[in-house]
């Protein structure tokens, strides 16, 4: 594969992984399995290791993807909340723990956690009261629902004992299938739908605004993970053990476990055993116990080096595919799904399935009429793993891939070296228009809240909004004209409309939908460029000389300003009074001491955090790395500090500094008060 080859490849994985992160995080309406989102974050994994210069700044093998749900206050998580990897069978799990002996070389011992299907969440106390509940959210940031989880009633919101006065500990807010059964049972007789499964109820309680109607749902929650300052525990389990003791909810089916035999005799037992369980699981979160060796081990850009989630074999059952149909997204990418005869399996009843592309109809060799087979380990939405031959009709026809848009009829395009068709038509196709309206009044680009996407869908097929510029003329009396709106809720929308004017240029950009350019890569135009004009008249060589520019991005940016429609929706949202400059940006970077200067921080220390330190090293010109190789110049190293990489340090010959040191080298004298007391291991796991 040649490099053009491998960035057509990355971009469209990126581009897919981060829609099924969004689905899965936000809507709570995941349309792959998570076996299935595995195999492709594994192919981009692949594809960036041969290509490191073309993956993505926020690549989905980097971060979390997602992101923030309009309802709630977004806050800022104070210790990134990353995901686990995963595993499907022993051989994987046994390379995990080899890495792990390698890297510390004892035998080590784990904890074993059952991983129940439900929503994360990240609870604060202070003075051993529950101070605030954050969800999960993009990783990053997430919603404050203090208010609907003080409504669980198996959660302590006041501690007892001996806890500390201020501390963060993570869970899962989930359903019992009986809750659950029984709620259905009273929509049913209420004349009203039935939910779909246990999970999105839990995920859908917690975005409720009325905390009163969130507590009439049977929501559970248990917590699994401590995290805090000076914190006097030496393992995993000890922390549990802890938070049990104040009166927090916490597992009764965790073991700890000698080696990783013990731990493949939990998986074992669990295996057999999650059935009887009165809740959904799809497997077990195994971590290193000692909170020392997860400090020592650390992490990745995406998750901890010391922890993994094993995931149980699917369950299968037979069904009949009925029909194919075809769905057009945001960006005019068509995918199929089949639609199939209901089937339950695994406490809920299969209808759809996504059957992806082009390609994967072609390898299944799947038709209208086959019994296939489908599958669901604790996944939320199926997977067609095969057809039964044997039992195919005998006028069975091959599936013939559709030529033209459901929607509006246009010829569909495929790119050489592309799985996906598309529709061109992005201008004039209904679902492309409002998908770029729902994008553009988005928390992340104009942040207009009082546009959700029935109301985008609305204004479309009123013809009040053609395109995005078209909000910003719209009147109030326009809306009053739309069913069920009353002045109050027109008076919002206008407001904020207007208060959109304000938001930065490279939030417009981003808005703007142009395909490839992310939220990272519009900041770096906007920097790089300053205002859309000087953007709009950028060549292709211009483009790529920006810092993660590539060939796709570049082709994609000249080819949209181009068209004379887009540079008339860009007129017109200028003389609407969007930004459309780059505001002058304080400099992060204060001096250049350090530049050229690679630095590794391990341990802990008595005057600044890690993160502190990688600012301080940042802001005077330093590169910081994870790891120590050749190319480290410094490793600053902290108390407790991991021996691995003082023993790589020393065999390499780079020089050892203290947090004295480094304030030293720039230029910064350092206190003659005393030092604060050492903190104890850094807990800053992230899931």
């Amino acid at each position: 594969m040649d490099k053009a080859q491998a960035k057509l490849q990355i971009d469209e994985l990126t581009a897919t992984l981060k829609e099924h992160n969004y689905r899965y995080y936000v809507l709570s309406e995941p349309t792959i399995s998570d076996l299935e989102f595995d195999r492709l974050l594994k192919q981009l994994e692949y594809l960036e290791s041969q290509f490191p210069e073309l993956a993505h700044a926020d690549s989905p093998t980097r971060i979390v993807g997602g992101g923030i749900v309009n309802e709630f206050e977004t806050v800022k998580h104070r210790r990134r909340m990353l995901s686990l990897g995963n595993t499907y069978n022993e051989t994987e799990l046994r390379e995990f723990d080899n890495r792990i002996r390698k890297a510390i070389g004892n035998e080590i011992e784990y904890v074993c956690e059952l991983k129940i299907d439900g929503l994360a969440i990240s609870l604060f106390y202070e003075n051993g009261k529950l101070a605030q509940a954050v969800t999960r959210g993009d990783g990053v940031q997430g919603d404050d629902v203090t208010a609907n989880v003080r409504t669980i009633r198996s959660l302590s919101t006041e501690l007892h004992g001996n806890y500390p006065p201020e501390f963060e500990i993570r869970g899962e807010i989930f359903m019992h299938r009986k809750g659950f059964e029984k709620l259905n049972n009273e929509r049913i007789a209420a004349g009203e739908p039935a939910y779909a499964n246990p999970r999105n109820v839990a995920s859908g309680s917690l975005k409720l605004k009325d905390s009163s109607e969130v507590a009439k749902r049977p929501l559970d929650i248990t917590l699994y993970h401590l995290l805090g300052d000076n914190l006097p525990y030496k393992t995993h389990a000890d922390c549990i053990d802890a938070a049990r003791s104040w009166g927090l909810k916490t597992a009764d089916t965790t073991e700890v476990c000698k080696g990783i035999d013990e731990v493949i005799r939990f998986l074992e037992k669990w295996d057999k055993k999650r059935h009887d369980l009165g809740f959904d699981t799809d497997g077990v979160v195994i971590k290193v116990n000692s909170l020392a060796l997860q400090e020592e081990l650390g992490y990745t850009a995406k998750v901890p080096r010391w922890a993994i989630a094993y995931k149980f074999q699917t369950e299968s059952a037979t069904t009949r595919l009925l029909d194919i149909t075809y769905q057009v997204g945001r960006t005019g990418a068509i995918t199929p799904v089949a639609e199939l005869e209901p089937v339950f399996l695994l406490g809920t009843t299969v209808k759809r399935a996504s059957l992806h592309n082009a390609n994967e109809i072609e390898r299944l060799d799947v038709r209208v009429g086959d019994l296939v087979f489908v599958e669901k380990g604790g996944e939320i939405i199926p997977k067609i793993t095969g057809v039964d031959f044997s039992q195919r009709p005998e006028n069975s026809l091959p599936t013939k891939y559709i030529a033209h848009c459901p929607e509006c009829g246009t010829a569909l395009v495929r790119k050489e070296n592309e799985a996906q068709h598309y529709c061109p038509n992005e201008d004039g196709c209904a679902p492309q228009v409002i998908g770029k309206i729902e994008h553009f009044v988005a928390r992340k680009a104009l942040n207009i809240d009082s546009i959700g996407s029935e109301m985008a869908k609305t204004l479309y097929k009123q013809g009040l909004v053609k395109d995005i510029s078209d909000l910003y003329a719209l009147k109030t009396e326009d809306l009053l004209k739309l069913e069920r709106m009353g002045e109050k809720s027109a008076q919002n929308i206008i407001d904020g409309i207007q208060q959109s004017k304000n938001v930065p240029f490279e939030r417009v950009l981003f808005g703007m939908g142009i395909r490839y350019v992310g939220e990272t890569v519009a900041k770096k135009l906007a920097q790089a460029l300053g205002n859309i004009d000087t953007l709009m008249h950028a060549d292709k060589e211009t483009l790529l000389g920006i810092d993660e520019i590539g060939d796709v991005i570049a082709e994609s940016l000249t080819s949209y300003f181009s068209e004379p429609e887009h540079q008339n929706l860009v007129e017109k949202l200028k003389a609407a009074g969007l930004q459309m400059e780059s505001a002058a940006k304080t400099q992060t970077q204060k001096g250049s001491t350090l530049a050229g200067l690679t630095f590794v921080i391990s341990g802990v220390f008595s005057r600044m955090s890690r993160d502190e330190a990688k600012e301080i090293i940042e802001a005077q010109g330093g590169k910081c790395s994870g790891s120590v190789s050749s190319k480290t110049d410094y490793l600053l190293a902290g108390e407790g500090m991991g021996p691995a990489k003082l023993e790589k340090a020393t065999q390499l010959g780079v020089k050892i500094i203290s947090e004295d040191d480094l304030m030293s080298m720039i230029g910064e004298t350092t206190s003659a008060s005393t030092p604060a007391e050492p903190e104890k291991p850094a807990q800053t796991t992230l899931f």
